[in-house]
Order: C-alpha cells, then structure tokens, then sequence
C-alpha cells in the first residue's frame, strides 16, 4: 500500500511537468494549420468570451489552439484531471474543478463567473468518463445562462497513437502534421424549455462530431478541406 501510495504522489508530482513538455515538444515539431480560424479569430478582436467544446480524446493539444488573452478551462476533480489542471497552469490558463458528477453547481458558478470576468472557457462535454463522443448537458446550461456561444473545436493529425482508453485518446507523433477545425458559434436561449434545451444539446453533439469526422479527414488527399490557414 505505501508503494502504491508512493507511485500515485510521484505521478502527481511530476504528470503536469511531464505532460506539459509532452504538449510543448509536439509543439515545437508539428506543423500546424488551422480550418475558419476567422471564427475565433472574430471573439478575440471583439474581446467577446466564448465556450469551446472539444471531446476529451482531443484533449491533449487543445492549449495550443488558444489564441485569446485569458481563458479558464473546467477539469475533473479526479487525480488525472489535477494534473491536467497543473499542467494547464504552465500554460497561463485557469483550471476551475468540477464535473457532472462532483462539483458540478459550484463549478458552474464558477465558469459563470469566469465568463462574466472576461474569461474564454475551454470545457470537454463527453468527460471525464464518457459516454464517447456523448455532449453532457453542462455545456448547454452553461451557454443558457451567460448568453455567450458555444465554438464547436476539434483536432486532427496526420500521424498518432490511438490508445484503447475509453476515449480511444489520441496521441501525435512529433513530426506529423495536425489541423484545428473550429465550427460556427451556437448560441442558446435563455428562455429555451426543456425541449428546446434537448434539441440544442443534439444540434451541439451532431455539429461537434461532424467537425471532429473533417478533422480526421483532413490529411486524406481525396478528402481535401477548404478555408486552411498555415499557422
């Protein structure tokens, strides 16, 4: 028990670190596009704050889509979810705790109030434990209550690692090239009903798995994409 205790502080200690020269190497390696950047593009010049949703196998290189001034990102209270909170740390964004399952009110508030401060907010709709690819409803409670839009993101690569996690998280090879595809603004209404609320909650998981489907075709010859920036 004291070696396994020993093991889970050693990860703790050192998962962020590690995890944040992992990011930072594919950085530095990978050659980068990006599909509509003018959509986010368009939020950051107004300084308009918006939600950007990204399945968690996407996880990994979503710091560097980022190219606003302040943005939080809601994490799982989890042990796996306080490294990645670390790890974000080192990339000047706001780690605010909480799921579906714990914490999920205060969190809530939390990314409110987030929001209302100027904050951008990265969240991942289908963790911290899935249904894959599945949108939880918090996204779409967060978008009712702020009036703020949500910005469907997903990531691609050319080369990758496909692990057999839940999530079947993906993992690029350094070298390789990826893309970042971001998907038209949706907003909600604050005065939607509970099945306007549901359709919504659709609209979002369809638009988020379509953008997410471009992204893995995109290096595909005969499947070309348009609107492409070199970053």
């Amino acid at each position: 028990m004291a070696l396994k205790s020993f093991k889970k502080k050693l990860v703790v200690s050192f998962g962020p670190w590690l995890a944040y020269r992992v990011i930072r190497i594919l950085g530095w390696t990978m050659r980068f596009e990006v599909v509509n950047p003018q959509i986010q593009k368009s939020f950051v010049e107004k300084g308009i704050p918006y939600i950007a949703a990204f399945w968690h196998d996407r996880l990994l290189m979503m710091p560097l889509a980022y190219q606003g001034k302040k943005s939080s990102f809601l994490v799982s209270p989890h042990r796996d979810g306080l490294i990645v909170g670390r790890a974000l740390k080192r990339f000047g964004l706001n780690p605010i705790f909480g799921s579906s399952s714990r914490g999920g009110s205060s969190a809530l508030k939390e990314m409110i109030r987030a929001i209302r401060n100027g904050s951008d907010m990265g969240i991942v709709p289908d963790g911290p434990r899935g249904p894959r690819h599945r949108l939880q409803s918090g996204v779409i409670e967060l978008a009712r209550r702020t009036g703020n839009p949500i910005l469907p993101l997903a990531f691609g690569a050319s080369k990758k690692k496909v692990f057999k996690t839940w999530d079947r998280f993906i993992l690029p090879y350094p070298f390789s090239k990826g893309v970042f595809v971001w998907g038209e603004p949706i907003y909600v209404d604050r005065n939607a009903d509970r099945k306007d609320l549901e359709e919504k909650r659709l609209f979002v998981e369809k638009r988020l798995n379509e953008i997410t489907e471009e992204a893995d075709r995109y290096f595909d010859p005969s499947k070309k994409v348009s609107k492409v920036t070199s970053d």
